[in-house]
């Protein structure tokens, strides 16, 4: 789809690479100034730099989602420097697979951390600057094995169950303020991750797809800009499956 997004300021979290630089590139397509977040500086510098072939304002912080006192100097700034944000898609997360009784304490701890107190403090950050002028689009970066489940991800499957409790939470507490806040779940997204799978493996979740293919970065990133545009002013609190009709 086509939005127009001109004017709008975006903050992409975990901005970088995959996922987060495909939606990061798509909102900048479409007008708007995108501000990326990421650990890793080159990587980061790299992918602000393609941005600006698209939209020249848009830049880089690095951040770790994770420290609430580094995500609120980072949505200072950018209000700061723009003088409105005005959609935040909050899409930084990590895995740490094993099976539940293999799986450390820190393990489960670093998911949750990253995957969920993130958004949180990314959300609660940003959020006050878009009561400020009654405005905001609030996307937050599900999945569908927060519905599914799978052996080796209980630390995982929460973390994104835990989003989609917030996302509906959030989107009642300020549905009258202007700003909606929903969801994407992608299934499985063709990355370097699944490009390393073995080919059985690929198989295997191939077979359990309707569609019968891996989906696109780029499917993902459509389905953000749709949220993220006047288009969907009037959803809020909603879950959007992106996955091929693996999850029916």
């Amino acid at each position: 789809m086509k939005g127009d997004l001109k004017g709008k300021v975006a903050i992409v979290t975990g901005g970088s690479r995959g996922i987060g630089q495909g939606i990061a590139t798509v909102l900048a397509q479409n007008g708007a100034t995108c501000v990326i977040t990421g650990r890793d500086e080159k990587r980061l510098a790299l992918a602000a730099q393609a941005l600006q072939s698209l939209e020249p304002a848009c830049r880089g912080f690095r951040l770790h989602v994770e420290k609430l006192q580094e995500v609120e100097e980072v949505a200072k700034a950018v209000f700061d420097a723009y003088g409105r944000i005005d959609i935040l898609v909050n899409n930084a997360g990590i895995t740490s697979d094993q099976l539940l009784l293999r799986m450390k304490e820190d393990q489960w701890d670093r998911v949750m951390e990253t995957n969920l107190k993130g958004v949180f403090n990314c959300t609660k950050a940003v959020a006050r600057y878009m009561l400020k002028k009654r405005y905001g689009r609030i996307v937050n970066i599900s999945s569908v094995i927060a519905f599914m489940g799978n052996p080796g991800q209980a630390n995982y499957a929460a973390s994104k169950a835990g989003i989609i409790g917030f996302t509906k939470a959030v989107a009642r507490e300020l549905a009258r303020k202007g700003i909606t806040v929903n969801a994407v779940a992608p299934g499985y997204i063709q990355t370097d991750m699944t490009e390393a799978m073995e080919q059985r493996a690929r198989d295997g979740i191939l077979a359990l797809i309707p569609q019968g293919r891996l989906g696109t970065v780029e499917d993902v990133a459509q389905a953000v800009l749709f949220l993220a545009s006047d288009a969907a002013s009037y959803i809020t609190g909603h879950v959007l499956n992106v996955s091929g009709g693996l999850y029916i």
